[in-house]
């Protein structure tokens, strides 16, 4: 149990390090105006909470950076407070708009937020994208046109229309959706693009049927947009803006989580209220250095799906937990 004093200590020892990107020392503390502090009070205070946990030395200065520990009690404060703005006019305007639907507004919010914040913004669709797929079916409409049908274990289905050229014949395009429905058999929506890249080279096609890159690579292409309709992803080259993320190798790493779409499992659409994942929490090698701030909502279907903020730990939380509960609020409204 820290103290009222080093609790303030601790709070401030995280703003200024949000601010800066610099490790923070008693005195840099002790000379901000109204902090009311001596320095050797602060330094004392320090050690306290460094055998806590709750701050750590760095290698290269003698001053302080939070610890994920000290992260969670500092945004944990921010959540119990609930000193949030009463009012976004910006977000307002949105939400003001005439006949807009419950996806734009959200799609219309999180981009604003990207913009605010200068982080990275996503949107996760309701339980469909989680959901996993049961039967793929092929309905021609003429002879060049058609829709592919994809149905889920929630009774849900899903449609794209796709064009096929003159040169494919319909007995090759049957062979390859009884392909696909044996390969995605209870395959997630949100893995249809890796399990075709691994798997569908086994079948060996391309010497069975004509026109095969053509046609394999229309129905992949149709499929890859069934899965990403279901979220939007925002500003991720923000993230690797930040001083966190100058190592090449965590930016291959992160990189590649955000192409495999790996960075959508973090977040939990089945969570009341506002979560917060820091570092080791979201249980992502390519995300340790980040914090997920995510809260769900559920639309018309009765779906539950989340938006959520994507930065480094070294993130403002006063300004991104607010904005979003004040987004999730205006959700409730629709």
């Amino acid at each position: 149990m820290i103290s009222s004093r080093q609790r303030k200590i601790l709070n401030w020892i995280v703003e200024e390090y949000v601010r800066t990107a610099e490790p923070v020392g008693s005195k840099s503390l002790a000379d901000l105006p109204d902090f009311g502090y001596s320095s050797a009070t602060i330094r004392n205070d320090m050690v306290i909470l460094e055998e806590l946990g709750l701050i750590v030395k760095t290698h290269s200065s003698s001053g302080r950076v939070p610890s994920e520990a000290g992260y969670k009690i500092y945004v944990q404060d921010i959540i119990e407070r609930k000193e949030y703005s009463t009012s976004f006019p910006m977000i307002d305007e949105i939400f003001d708009q005439e006949l807009i639907s419950r996806e734009q507004a959200i799609k219309e919010s999180m981009a604003l937020v990207t913009e605010i914040t200068n982080y990275a913004s996503l949107v996760l669709g309701g339980a469909a994208y989680r959901s996993k797929i049961k039967r793929l079916q092929f309905v021609k409409l003429n002879d060049n046109l058609g829709v592919l049908l994809m149905v889920t274990d929630q009774g849900y289905v899903d449609s794209k229309k796709i064009i096929i050229p003159d040169a494919i014949h319909a007995k090759d395009l049957d062979k390859v959706i009884g392909i696909l429905n044996e390969l995605l058999y209870d395959c997630p929506i949100s893995q249809i693009d890796t399990i075709l890249r691994e798997k569908l080279q086994e079948y060996n096609l391309d010497d069975r049927i004509e026109y095969y890159d053509e046609l394999v690579g229309i129905l992949v292409s149709a499929f890859t947009k069934m899965a990403q309709d279901k979220y939007f992803l925002s500003g991720q080259t923000n993230i690797l803006k930040q001083p966190e993320f100058q190592s090449v190798d965590k930016i291959r790493l992160l990189l590649n989580a955000i192409e495999k779409q790996e960075i959508l499992h973090v977040v939990d659409v089945n969570n009341i209220g506002i979560t917060v994942k820091i570092g080791q929490d979201n249980e992502l090698k390519a995300m340790e250095d980040c914090t997920v701030i995510s809260v769900s909502y559920e639309n018309e279907m009765g779906e539950r799906g989340a938006i959520a903020v994507i930065g480094p730990k070294r993130m403002e939380y006063q300004k991104v937990i607010p904005l979003l509960d004040y987004i999730s609020k205006n959700l409730r409204k629709l």
